[in-house]
This record gives C-alpha cells, structure tokens and sequence, in this order.
C-alpha cells in the first residue's frame, strides 16, 4: 500500500511541475525600439559630429532622459555622444523632446534649446504571454518631424529622415547636422 502511495505522489508531483508556466521575458527578445538620432557635421556632412552637454527633455517633463544611470544629480541626463537613443510614445502618436545643447553651462548666451516633435503611427505587435507587445512606429510621409527653436538661435541647422519604420535600435533613423 506504500509503495502504491509513493507512486502516486511522485507521478502527480511530476504532472504538475510540468505544467508551472515560465513567465520571464528574455533579454535577447526584441521589444519597441527607441528612436535612434545621429549629429552630424553641418559643413561636412557625411561626419559623424559628437554634442557637447547634451540633455534632452520630454515635453510635459522636469527632468531629461537619463543616459548615465550610475552617475551622481545632473550630470546623469546628459550625454556627449554622436548618437542618442530616445523614447517614443506607445499611446500617442506624437513625442515631444527638448534638445539642450551645452546644458548646465553657466553662461546662459552658450546654452542652445531646440524643440522636436516627432510624428507617427503606431502598429502593436503580441510578442509572447511573458513579453507581451511590442510596437513599432512609421514616421508620418508628412512633416514627420517639425523643428524649432526656444532659445535665440536654432542649434541644429538641418534635420533628415533617414528611416521611417522603427523597428529596432540597430540603425540610426534620423539625422540631426549642427
């Protein structure tokens, strides 16, 4: 009768650990992709050009986007890279973004603020019960991107498309020459 019991248990024991769903979404998974922006040299412009002190500010929003996790109050939303990568909006289909060019400088006639609204749609994608979607944006074919500046002088001279499907990080979908 013991032997029955055991048996028993270790085969209900085996039938439900089989059916413990794993519900961990793999960092290798593709999910929505951030819009990747490229400066590039105004007067030369197949140059890749790094900003300086660069930090950029959603709209609606007090603090920047942080691009150094690891670093101590302001100096953690600023960048001075070639390229950054930024967030879209899943449930609108339009971003706004301050570009603060030589953020925190102390001589306020040095400091460059220039407006960006990106304009898209939006197609969501299921990509599993552990991930759960994805979406993946198209620039809009008209004014995609609209410009302008809050400071005196426009610190990017000329912005260009140069993917409208974002559906990864891998490829620089933008272009920004200053």
């Amino acid at each position: 009768m013991k032997k029955r019991i055991l048996v028993v248990v270790v085969l209900l024991s085996v039938f439900f650990s089989g059916c413990e769903k794993d519900d961990i979404c793999d960092a290798a998974t593709i999910t929505t992709p951030r819009l990747v922006l490229t400066f590039y040299d105004i007067n030369n412009p197949s140059v890749v050009k790094n900003v300086s002190q660069l930090k950029v500010v959603g709209e609606g929003m007090t603090e920047g986007i942080i691009f150094s996790p690891n670093a101590i109050g302001d100096s953690k939303y600023v960048t001075n890279g070639s390229s950054i990568s930024i967030p879209l909006k899943v449930d609108q289909d339009v971003t706004t973004y301050n570009l603060i060019f030589n953020s925190g400088n102390t001589n306020p006639a040095l400091v460059f603020t220039d407006k960006i609204q990106i304009n898209y749609t939006r197609t969501n994608t299921f990509v599993s019960r552990a991930c759960g979607y994805k979406t993946t944006f198209t620039l809009r074919p008209t004014n995609p991107i609209i410009h302008s500046a809050l400071s005196s002088n426009k610190w990017i001279r000329f912005i260009s498309v140069d993917k409208t499907t974002i559906v990864n990080e891998n490829e620089t979908h933008i272009k920004l020459f200053f």
